[in-house]
């Protein structure tokens, strides 16, 4: 009768962990002398996400356009003691640091002329405010106060009356 001591559980998962770590340090060999033979001008060997061609198919490369919602919800006092609650949003070149951050600097006077242009507005206009009009007025107002860039277009939404006299 041949009684042979089992290898202790210990025994196996040191082996097998020091197994892995030789495994990676093995790749990561492989992966720095590869990086060191390859040409700087070389394409990937592979990519994780979405391929840099797919990307060129559905938006031009130097062409990151976000939209700017910092001014978040606006809720402005009306002559006749109602308020208009308003979201105005616009989309901007993300890849233009220099007038993202201008943007971020101006929210607070973005939506100091948003409020004085909507609350100086007779109450009866509100009702039929012609909203291309008022648009116009609000992006020449944001233009004014920049010096990086240029807002495009801007679009109102949520923009609901809530009326004071309960």
């Amino acid at each position: 009768m041949d009684i042979t001591p089992k290898p202790k559980l210990s025994q196996i998962l040191y082996t097998g962990l020091l197994s892995l770590a030789g495994i990676l340090i093995l790749l990561l060999i492989i992966g720095t002398i590869i990086g060191f033979v390859r040409s700087s001008n070389s394409k990937p060997l592979f990519r994780l996400g979405k391929s840099t061609e797919t990307q060129a198919k559905t938006t031009a490369p130097d062409e990151d356009i976000r939209v700017f919602s910092g001014l978040g919800r606006l809720r402005i006092p009306l002559s006749n003691s109602s308020i208009l609650i308003l979201l105005i949003t616009f989309p901007y070149p993300a890849n233009d640091t220099a007038f993202t951050e201008e943007l971020a600097a101006k929210i607070g006077e973005f939506r100091n002329l948003a409020v004085d242009y909507f609350s100086a507005l007779p109450a009866g206009k509100i009702a039929g405010l012609d909203e291309d009009a008022a648009k116009k007025e609000i992006l020449a107002r944001f233009n004014a106060i920049l010096s990086l860039g240029q807002i495009r277009t801007i679009y109102f939404s949520d923009m609901n009356v809530i009326d004071g006299k309960l």
